[in-house]
């Protein structure tokens, strides 16, 4: 087990359940991490491109990733139904909470000028959503093989009863918000 899932059994859900006042089903819970990587009219031009992030986003969460496919045909980029478009993989159990340990701990504190991640990144639902500018802050990507530095959309499935929960969740977990001014 992970040391972030120890932390999440043995200390976080006992002071989440405390502070929210709620029955132990509903704590607050990460159900799945998604990584996407859109890669739009630079796949359609170049096949190799997706070959290349597929291996990139591979190293990153330790899992192969699942090539996306347009849904639909657009004639002013040049886009086909079903031209491959992105990739992206879904990270459950221990390898999303060894994820979400290492971006909280290692990548974004590796971000120039990091002074926190937005607040208003959350759903209706309570799932929150993060932009990565570069996947070379990842410590797994040798900065020498990169060919083009591509963005990263990291998304926080939670099992939550709205935003506030989410928020103290992630709070607790270690996720460095903004401080409001």
């Amino acid at each position: 087990m992970n040391r972030l899932h120890e932390k999440y059994d043995k200390e976080i859900k006992s002071a989440l359940q405390k502070e929210l006042s709620v029955g132990a089903m509903q704590i607050p819970k990460l159900v799945k991490v998604v990584l996407n990587m859109g890669l739009g009219r630079e796949a359609v031009a170049n096949s190799n491109v997706i070959e290349k992030a597929a291996d990139q986003l591979g190293l990153i969460s330790g899992q192969k990733p699942v090539i996306t496919k347009a849904r639909k045909a657009i004639a002013t980029f040049k886009l086909r139904e079903g031209q491959p478009i992105g990739v992206s993989v879904t990270l459950r159990g221990d390898k999303m909470y060894s994820f979400v340990d290492r971006l909280i701990n290692v990548v974004l504190p590796r971000v120039r000028d990091f002074q926190g991640v937005k607040t208003e990144s959350f759903d209706k639902q309570g799932n929150y959503s993060l932009g990565l500018t570069e996947q070379s802050l990842f410590p797994e990507i040798d900065i020498s093989k990169v060919d083009k530095v591509r963005g990263l959309e990291v998304t926080f499935t939670i099992k939550s009863e709205g935003r506030d929960d989410s928020y103290k969740f992630l709070e607790k977990l270690g996720m460095p918000f903004k401080k409001s001014e």
